[in-house]
């Protein structure tokens, strides 16, 4: 079981794991073992989520989920399964625990009185340097 965050747990039955060829170098496993582990997790069919979780997930994961609301997270940086499968679920509870905190509200703040004067007064100062640079004439 992962937990999420205190309020949210995943079982590990909910979990699906691929393994595959990892790219790139390897020696003499390279064209031999499986070790890229990739991680699906059906979010639409998970039953440890809320539907307000979900909805929050949908939202702030899109970009991420497939058409038919899987979540794919695929590990390959180190060269055994085991090593992957730790990292993709150690990714995966960061994932969705940044996703389903809330975001803060913004607190509405105003300009200052000093504010608003300093920037009249720094408006007069450069039109009146603008004005002076005008009067010159030649003679």
């Amino acid at each position: 079981m992962l937990e999420i965050t205190p309020s949210c747990r995943i079982v590990d039955s909910e979990l699906q794991f691929e393994a595959s060829r990892s790219s790139g170098p390897g020696g003499q496993n390279v064209n031999k073992l499986n070790t890229r582990m990739t991680l699906v997790f059906d979010l639409e069919g998970s039953p440890s989520l809320t539907q307000a979780q979900k909805r929050r997930l949908r939202r702030r994961l899109a970009n991420r989920l497939t058409k038919e609301g899987l979540l794919r997270l695929s590990s390959q940086k180190h060269r055994t399964q085991l090593g992957n499968r730790k990292e993709v679920e150690q990714r995966f509870v960061k994932l969705l625990s940044q996703a389903l905190r809330p975001r803060r509200r913004r607190i509405k703040t105003h300009v200052p009185k000093s504010a608003r004067r300093r920037r009249r007064q720094d408006k007069e100062f450069r039109s009146r340097i603008k004005k002076l640079r005008g009067s010159v004439s030649p003679e």
